[in-house]
């Protein structure tokens, strides 16, 4: 069961495009909403300047700013949900992002955040720094949000025999009954036998959906890239699959499967842990 939903937004285009996607999942499965933004502790320090003979850091000014930032952020929040009939507020922490969210979705069954936040100054990367270091160091289930994700459609179940994707599959069953969409299961056929046991292991770990389930293969292309084709072509709202696959060699994000799809789809990405 999902009960409790937590969205951490900052004011950035990805982080509305997460109030927005949480809103409609709060009240599609009758859950509680809440939020959270953080006044994030290293704009109120001076950068280094040894040396250049600078005038003093405006501290009281910057955090005031900063403040006020995050405050109205809150506000505009509050405001969004009381528009869709949702009893939800903000509330406004300061100190490292991470670590303030990490702490706070303890007391969540969910975590949606934006795929890029407002200090991913560096456009090359699709992922903020945060945003990563939130996915590295959290225990829950969590959906990154890209700008313009669609809000309704079926789910793409990416299933490759992990715990992580075991726990998906049980995910993926919540939600779908839960928003009476579809499932489309995804998995890699380059190993025919392995497949044929990977579907009849989903199909049992599904058995308890409601709605109509599909099933997708392929032999050819890297997983990553077939799944979000996949979600491209049913018009998925969601994609659905472990933190960590079959290969985990450590315990870090980047380099999976997981942080390939989650960098290049358009669509709504949730990491099963």
């Amino acid at each position: 069961m999902i009960e409790t939903i937590l969205v951490a937004t900052d004011g950035s285009d990805d982080a509305s495009a997460a109030e927005q996607t949480a809103m409609g999942l709060a009240s599609r499965l009758g859950a509680r909403l809440s939020a959270v933004a953080v006044l994030d502790d290293r704009l109120l320090r001076a950068p280094a300047g040894d040396g250049l003979a600078l005038p003093p850091f405006p501290e009281a000014e910057a955090t005031a700013y900063y403040r006020a930032r995050a405050e109205a952020v809150a506000r505009r929040f509050g405001e969004r949900a009381r528009g869709e009939g949702i009893e939800a507020s903000c509330e406004v922490l300061q100190g490292s992002p991470d670590d303030r969210i990490v702490d706070k979705v303890q007391g969540a069954d969910l975590l949606l955040i934006g795929r890029k936040g407002s200090r991913s100054g560096d456009r090359g990367t699709l992922i903020g720094s945060t945003v990563d270091s939130i996915l590295r160091k959290t225990t829950k289930p969590a959906i990154l949000v890209p700008g313009g994700a669609p809000l309704t459609g079926p789910l793409v179940l990416g299933f490759d025999g992990s715990p992580g994707s075991r726990i998906a599959a049980k995910l993926a069953v919540t939600l779908a009954n839960g928003l009476n969409e579809a499932v489309h299961v995804f998995v890699d056929s380059k190993d025919k036998g392995r497949a044929v046991a990977r579907f009849d292991e989903v199909r049992q770990l599904v058995g308890g959906l409601s709605v109509p389930v599909r099933e997708t293969s392929s032999t050819l292309g890297r997983p990553d890239v077939k799944i979000v084709d996949t979600a491209k072509e049913v018009r998925a709202s969601l994609i659905v699959m472990g933190a960590y696959g079959r290969n985990r060699i450590t315990d870090y994000f980047l380099g999976s499967n997981a942080a390939s799809v989650s960098r290049t789809s358009p669509v709504s990405v949730l990491l099963a842990r």
